[in-house]
């Protein structure tokens, strides 16, 4: 009887370490392909090792631990997905034993548990880190930065304990509600992450459906697109006319003193604009007959079909709120991974559930930058500094940790939340999740056919030759007798 408990704990023992092994290495890919990405945009500085180094270094690998948390947030859904299916097929085979519940659960909570780590404590850290420059009167340093980011890590906390404590007692004002008020591990980190995870799924509501009808353009600027009543050769030749008129003009400037200012600059801008449209042109008649009337058209078809199944996935799922309580997300405690196929049509719905869910994720970073508010946080290759690294990892985060939940309330799968992503609150309301799916349909559909639209009438438009009959708001040539770049007439 003791040999056999003895084997007991050194099986347990045994499959915790390879637990540990398969997550750690599961981590440092996560965490090298991020690193590569955040350097690849992160601005260039010198070598020169000084304080402002060393703190933009630490802050650098606090990036770079984000991110990596938010990739494998992305991976989580999809991953628990494909094991699921894998065990179902291979039940018994040797080779695939390690990938049991236990490994799945113990993957979201701890995806879990660093969302929470890096959204309320790395990142604010990161950031005070980086503005702060130490106390008045204080000696200069390292301990100096340290001291004043953690008495503002710690003004913060009381700032969002003290929010999230009123809002907890204005909503619920029960008796049990009061009580709860004072447990701090149980009840406000559950409660504030829920509403993180609210405005993350809000923040996805608003940034997938304008990222779904701009991967078209997007795919559109990366693509050749074919030639439909165009001539290529006349509007090559018109762009040069245009770079050589352009290239006289800025010379002409160049021999007036008081049009060397922004005028110039305008004109280098415009410039640069034509040999853009002239190398695109370049491009599109050099392209092969293939890339041009097959890939093109073959990406666009691929886009539509992904975003039409995505909204019909989404009205069926409607119908079967409206008729069936089962279609609420929920949380499941269950460890019994590979049990059964949560895919209606097996491992071909699974494929599609992932294809679908990438899809989804991609587009809403695409929207996310798309949108006006966040223009300012999109990074550059080479020319991102700090700050905004930070600002777009706290982005990516939220995003990818609200995910999975937007993925479940979606119907997009039945796959049911694991760890503390089944305990949101609001994941329970009937009415938000009703309102959730409603908006994203209603939303995405007329984004599509305000997209198709537009870019119908200009194809056409273009066809037409109707497109070169807009006025030009260039800048007037400074060696004739029109506005200069200031705007007056100029005197002779």
């Amino acid at each position: 009887m003791e040999e056999d408990d003895v084997y007991i704990r050194e099986q347990n023992f045994h499959s915790q370490v390879r637990e540990y092994i398969i997550c750690f290495l599961l981590f440092a890919v996560l965490y090298i392909v991020s690193y590569c990405i955040i350097t690849r945009y992160k601005k260039k500085s010198d070598d020169h090792e000084d304080e402002d180094a060393v703190v933009n270094r630490i802050s650098l690998y606090l990036c770079t631990f984000t991110l990596a948390v938010s990739g494998g947030a992305v991976f989580l859904l999809p991953f628990s997905i494909i094991s699921n299916e894998i065990l179902l097929s291979f039940p018994k085979n040797y080779y695939i034993q390690w990938l049991n519940g236990s490994l799945i659960h113990g993957l979201w909570n701890l995806v879990s548990l660093f969302s929470n780590l890096c959204l309320f404590v790395l990142m604010p850290f990161a950031y005070f880190f980086l503005e702060s420059e130490g106390f008045a009167g204080s000696k200069k340093g390292i301990k100096a930065r340290i001291l004043e980011t953690f008495v503002m890590l710690f003004l913060l906390a009381l700032l969002i304990l003290g929010i999230v404590w009123v809002a907890s007692a204005l909503i619920d004002n029960d008796a049990a509600s009061m009580e709860s008020l004072y447990d701090l591990w149980e009840f406000y980190l559950p409660y504030l992450y829920s509403c993180i995870s609210l405005m993350g799924g809000l923040l996805l509501l608003m940034c997938t459906p304008v990222g779904l009808s701009r991967m078209f353009t997007v795919m559109g600027q990366l693509l050749v697109k074919p030639t439909i009543l165009e001539d290529l050769d006349e509007q090559i030749y018109c762009i040069h006319l245009q770079e050589e008129a352009l290239q006289r003009r800025l010379n002409g400037a160049s021999t007036y003193t008081y049009t060397r200012g922004s005028f110039a600059h305008q004109l280098i801008k415009e410039l640069d604009n034509i040999r853009n449209q002239r190398n695109k042109l370049e491009r599109r008649k050099k392209a092969s007959g293939w890339e041009k009337n097959l890939l093109y058209p073959i990406v666009m078809l691929i886009l539509l079909s992904g975003t039409t199944i995505s909204v019909l996935m989404v009205a069926f799922n409607i119908l079967y709120l409206l008729v069936d309580e089962t279609a609420m997300p929920k949380g499941s405690t269950d460890r019994g991974i590979g049990n059964t196929s949560l895919s209606t049509f097996g491992v071909a719905q699974a494929a599609l559930e992932i294809i679908l869910m990438f899809y989804l994720m991609v587009s809403s970073v695409v929207g996310f930058y798309s949108l006006r508010v966040f223009e300012i946080l999109t990074p550059r290759k080479d020319d991102t500094t700090m700050t905004t690294i930070i600002g777009c990892c706290v982005s990516i985060l939220v995003l990818s940790s609200a995910l999975p939940v937007m993925s479940r309330t979606l119907g997009i799968t039945r796959f049911d939340l694991l760890g503390d992503f089944g305990r949101f609150n609001w994941l329970g309301n009937f009415y938000i999740v009703l309102s959730y799916n409603l908006l994203f349909a209603v939303v995405t559909t007329l984004c599509l056919v305000r997209t198709f639209t537009s870019a119908i009438r200009e194809e056409l438009l273009k066809a037409l030759g109707l497109d070169k009959l807009q006025l030009s708001n260039s800048p007037t040539d400074p060696e004739s007798g029109k506005l200069s770049a200031n705007g007056h007439q100029k005197t002779l």
